[in-house]
């Protein structure tokens, strides 16, 4: 029946219809405004940390050293790509979940001060915010970057790889072309998992989104050191990322549509102890860590 012939009250019916579906709308569009605001302030959110000039600063340096007998090394089957993952046919790739050196020492150990709210500039190191895909490993395994700093990536290798981030940022970012640099910026602190999404289901990788200066990285000696803290008691924890194996996973390679295994690994573990930093003195603090705690 044509509109004009309809009775009155099903014409009123229907425009009543129209403007209560207006009204959600506009209530929907309302809200996801709202949540769109929340969310961006969310994750634009600074920080609390304050850069000051700093008088009489200290200095905390140490190490983090293994105790007993050290773990054998993770190894994962090479299951794509050999050519270009295992140029020497070793047919394994190492995962590098744990790095001890001649002297004992522990790499790869994120060391920072935990209740540190004011202190110096922002000095990370330069390094620990580049990453490539090379012979399928990520390179360098731990990343450090500020808080609203940028990581730059790129792939050294012929194959594609896709880092897919989780964490404190979520990314899945494919590398097609040699050599090409991708930046993003990292806009929220906290710990940042990455993976391969292409099939290399062994490369593994962290990251730390840091919202103050005072981290570091242990290199093979487990050395780490922060200059020019503020004096005071502070916090200072080593983490590392863990070094077994709890299982394997399915995962799917992107490229080959194919479903894969991928290494699932234990929780990562942490040590915690007090520090007190005198005007222009040095302190020390040193991490012993085994399997047994």
């Amino acid at each position: 029946m044509p509109w004009h012939r309809r009775p009155a009250r099903l014409r009123v019916c229907r425009e009543h219809q129209r403007d209560s579906m207006r009204q959600v709308l506009s209530y929907y569009l309302r809200l996801l405004s709202i949540v769109t605001v929340v969310s961006t302030a969310a994750v634009f959110a600074q920080s609390d940390y304050k850069v000051i000039a700093v008088a009489d600063g200290g200095t905390i340096s140490g190490t983090v050293k293994w105790s007993g007998p050290v773990p054998h090394t993770l190894d994962f089957p090479v299951t794509k790509d050999p050519q270009i993952c295992d140029p020497d046919s070793k047919k394994t790739i190492d995962l590098e979940r744990l790095t001890v050196g001649p002297q004992g020492g522990v790499a790869n150990t994120v060391v920072y001060l935990k209740n540190i709210s004011s202190g110096k500039a922002m000095d990370l190191p330069e390094q620990r915010r580049h990453l490539d895909q090379k012979h399928c490993r990520y390179i360098p395994h731990i990343l450090l970057v500020p808080e609203n700093g940028t990581l730059d990536m790129m792939s050294s290798d012929a194959t594609l790889h896709t880092i897919h981030m989780d964490g404190a940022a979520t990314f899945n970012l494919p590398f097609p072309f040699t050599d090409r640099v991708t930046a993003r910026t990292m806009s929220t602190s906290g710990l940042v998992h990455l993976r391969c999404n292409g099939g290399h289901v062994w490369m593994n990788a962290e990251m730390f989104v840091a919202p103050h200066p005072y981290y570091a990285v242990t290199d093979e000696s487990g050395q780490f050191e922060f200059t020019n803290v503020p004096p005071g008691t502070y916090q200072i924890v080593a983490w590392h990322e863990g070094w077994g194996l709890a299982g394997k996973e399915q995962a799917y390679d992107v490229l080959t549509e194919r479903s894969v295994q991928r290494p699932v690994f234990t929780d990562a573990k942490t040590w915690e102890k007090s520090v007190t930093v005198s005007a222009n003195q040095a302190s020390s603090v040193n991490f012993v860590i085994s399997n047994s705690k």
